[in-house]
């Protein structure tokens, strides 16, 4: 019997550790990214705090599932220190996304987008309501939105959201 007990002592033992291991790494931002503080529900508010780490060259942080289906997304393009930052709609070899998807700019900036005249009629809607764009289909097609207020925009096209046409800006 003592055989056993010290098998079940072992057992114990390894699993108390992977359990504090796995507790420890959610405590301090390892784990898949996922462990942040914004409200879950899809729509984040500005100011929200959400996986808006990364550069378009390592991590890339996945907006509480925004962009899961976005095929251009491989992290967030680093364009603080720029008044002005451009986002081309109807990128990609269909024309059905924004490039770049997600840019973290200072707050102050402004961000153009343009419209390419591929992938068909397109238009610029933020998750939270904030800004809105008409729906237009030509090259040259501009809007754009000053972003005064630190948090995490996301932003889609209202034909082509459930096809993965969605991006965020990141205002620190």
């Amino acid at each position: 019997m003592g055989r056993h007990d010290s098998t079940r002592r072992r057992v114990l033992q390894v699993t108390a550790t992977t359990v504090a291991a796995g507790l420890l790494a959610g405590c301090t931002g390892g784990g898949n990214g996922n462990g942040n503080s914004g409200n879950g529900n899809g729509d984040d508010t500005p100011g929200d705090s959400d996986d808006s780490g990364g550069d378009s060259g390592g991590d890339t942080p996945d907006f509480d599932g925004w962009f899961d289906g976005v095929p251009n997304y491989d992290g967030v393009t680093d364009a603080t220190g720029e008044s002005e930052v451009t986002v081309d709609v109807g990128a990609g070899s269909d024309g059905l996304t924004f490039d770049p998807p997600a840019v973290r700019v200072d707050s102050g900036t402004t961000v153009l987008w343009e419209w390419t005249g591929n992938g068909g009629a397109h238009n610029v809607v933020a998750d939270g309501g904030d800004f809105e764009s008409d729906l237009y289909s030509e090259s040259g097609e501009t809007f754009e939105y000053a972003f005064d207020s630190a948090g995490t925009y996301k932003y889609y096209c209202n034909p082509h959201k459930t096809m993965g046409m969605k991006g965020v800006v990141v205002v620190e």
